[in-house]
């Protein structure tokens, strides 16, 4: 059984993110989601959406995902690799070279992102949206 790995905040889940998940699951049998937990973020100055319940609630819906665990530190990720037995480590691109450290214990894979969508643009789009609401309202 080969055992793949990603982490990710995955606030307002899109389809972006179900692609991701998807390809990360092709490379491997058993899928891990280490899912950002609202304190982690908040270390990170990331503020979510979604509380972490709501967030892995979600998550467990998609049927790429096998298994999540919580993400509360920036060093978890070795001891994972160990723990979970972990043959592939994958992130998204626009983490490319950051883990490559990793290579020592797993095979580390960046993904590329998918085009035309991201959870900063929704927020920004969402918040256009509400500003011009606004202004047509006053």
């Amino acid at each position: 059984m080969k055992v793949v790995l990603t982490y990710g905040t995955f606030d307002l889940l899109h389809w972006g993110h179900i692609k991701l998940l998807k390809r990360a699951k092709e490379l491997g049998n058993h899928l891990i989601v280490a899912l950002s937990t609202d304190e982690f973020n908040a270390l990170k100055g990331k503020c979510s959406f979604y509380n972490y319940e709501e967030r892995k609630f979600m998550l467990q819906a998609v049927k790429y995902v096998d298994e999540i665990i919580p993400e509360e530190s920036w060093e978890q990720k070795e001891k994972d690799i160990f723990n979970k037995n972990v043959d592939i480590f994958v992130m998204g691109d626009d983490w490319k070279g950051k883990f490559d450290h990793l290579n020592k214990v797993c095979k580390v894979i960046y993904l590329s992102r998918t085009e035309g969508i991201s959870t900063t643009q929704i927020k920004r789009n969402l918040l256009l949206e509400r500003n011009q609401r606004k202004f047509e309202n006053d």
